[in-house]
């Protein structure tokens, strides 16, 4: 009898715990769905159509850095050149096409210089076992003096049709940056989720030390993780001048924060560990909902970064409180 008794109190125990886990996760989503409502209450324009796919196409760029900036953040890590990276990407690809070069090396060339600045800074975090912050804060000087230095700080522009497509074409009504990021997130999803990579990277992120003696190859991954986000900031650097239609060396400045912001929203722990792509495209959508709603309400952009600040504090917040329970 007493046995039967413990094991029904560790069924009871097991279902609240999974139910919390449920909650936890839905607990984005939510917040997106009801800071919806709220907006669409108080601007009749929140929830026309065309409104809808200029939140998308508003929140796509920032949501591909997401992307790769959710790897990090689960392996433990944090990238500051993300932002630097997009600029330097799109200047190169920008620089290419001005001189004649095909559309496709063009593209690749700029997804490449991206990986590469990814894989320097994964390179000298996992071999000379320095700081992410240290390291990324110093590549981002570095890619954002690089980016003036190869343009003399003046915009590339005259760039051809078939290239600003990118940025501004849609694919049946849908806009072509958002259906990038459906194409990326999937990836990015199913490399996390079913991917013998994607377990390497939460183990890094639990416990490195664990993961290193079980026999995980933990430089190879950690340079592998910081080299995914440099190619997606280099995709975005892409996009980003195919939508303003030239390369500005100015362009991403602050897109690291927004970035890591939309990890955290989503429910990624900055301890590393924890973190999901659905989480990081709902965190990336609650502020773009969120800078687009107050735009409509013609919300001076000075309140909207202190906005922004507050719910970022919020969710780092609510991710120590979710640590300390556990």
């Amino acid at each position: 009898m007493e046995q039967n008794s413990v094991a029904v109190n560790n069924d009871l125990v097991n279902k609240k715990k999974s139910k919390k886990m449920v909650f936890e996760k839905m607990f984005s989503l939510l917040a997106l769905v009801l800071l919806s409502v709220i907006l669409s209450i108080l601007s009749p324009y929140f929830l026309t159509t065309e409104n809808l796919l200029s939140i998308g196409l508003q929140t796509a760029i920032i949501a591909i850095i997401a992307l790769g900036m959710v790897f990090v953040i689960i392996s433990g890590g944090i990238d500051l050149s993300v932002g630097s990276i997009v600029a330097l990407s799109g200047i190169i690809t920008a620089q290419l096409l001005v001189a004649g070069v095909p559309l496709l090396i063009t593209l690749i060339a700029g997804i490449a210089a991206g990986g590469v600045l990814g894989f320097v800074n994964g390179f000298i975090i996992a071999k000379g076992n320095l700081p992410p912050f240290i390291v990324t804060l110093g590549m981002m000087g570095v890619a954002r003096g690089l980016s003036l230095v190869l343009t003399d700080g003046l915009p590339i522009s005259s760039l051809p049709e078939s290239f600003t497509f990118l940025g501004n074409g849609r694919i049946l009504g849908i806009p072509v940056p958002v259906v990038i990021l459906i194409v990326v997130a999937l990836i990015a999803a199913f490399v996390l989720s079913k991917m013998i990579f994607g377990r390497y990277v939460y183990s890094i992120g639990s416990n490195e030390e664990a993961a290193h003696l079980s026999g995980i190859n933990v430089t190879f991954n950690k340079i592998m993780i910081y080299a995914i986000c440099g190619l997606m900031s280099g995709l975005a650097g892409i996009l980003m001048a195919a939508r303003l239609v030239s390369a500005q060396p100015s362009a991403g400045t602050g897109y690291e924060l927004d970035a890591i912001a939309a990890v955290v929203i989503g429910g990624a722990s900055l301890a590393g560990g924890v973190g999901t792509v659905g989480g990081t495209i709902i965190g990336a959508f609650i502020m773009g909902v969120l800078r687009n709603g107050l735009n409509l309400l013609d919300v001076s952009p000075f309140w909207q970064q202190i906005a922004i600040g507050v719910i970022i504090v919020l969710a780092v917040y609510l991710d120590q409180v979710r640590r300390k329970k556990k």
